[in-house]
């Protein structure tokens, strides 16, 4: 026979260490979820900006073509294609820079599997790059050709 576990009503509070920041406050539900969320997705974004001479590079050249691929793409199709590639790089990068960071964190000793993690994220941000010359010359050419 199994043995009964009483239930309660109370939720079990499992805090993230970003969640402490707030458990003075009100719960971290609903609207108040959703504008805490934004506004440590900012704080990412500072902090990449601030300390990631990559993705600064990466965000400024996007920022010059995304008006390319206005003009470059002859649909919304293509247009959205070609700007959607441009933000996968964006992405891989900040994934790579937190592996980074939190590989970093860990300690700055050589170890097999941190290094492995480090070039994994690079061969993403990689990858993503190889994506958006593939995609990008394929509409170019069917503009052109």
């Amino acid at each position: 026979m199994k043995a009964l576990i009483p239930q309660t009503s109370q939720k079990i509070n499992r805090q993230t260490a970003t969640d402490k920041r707030n458990s003075m406050t009100a719960p971290n539900v609903g609207i108040r979820r959703i504008v805490n969320a934004t506004r440590y997705s900012m704080l990412g974004l500072r902090a990449a900006w601030k300390n990631e001479a990559a993705f600064r590079q990466e965000l400024t050249l996007c920022l010059m073509l995304v008006p390319l691929a206005f003009w470059l793409g002859r649909s919304a199709l293509e247009q959205g294609l070609l700007i959607s590639t441009l933000f996968i790089v964006l992405i891989s990068e900040l994934l790579n820079s937190a592996i980074e960071a939190i590989t970093d964190r860990v300690g700055f000793e050589i170890h097999e599997l941190a290094g492995r993690a480090k070039d994994m994220g690079s061969a993403a941000v990689f990858v993503s790059l190889v994506l958006v010359v593939i995609v990008w010359s394929l509409v170019a050419y069917d503009r052109f050709c």
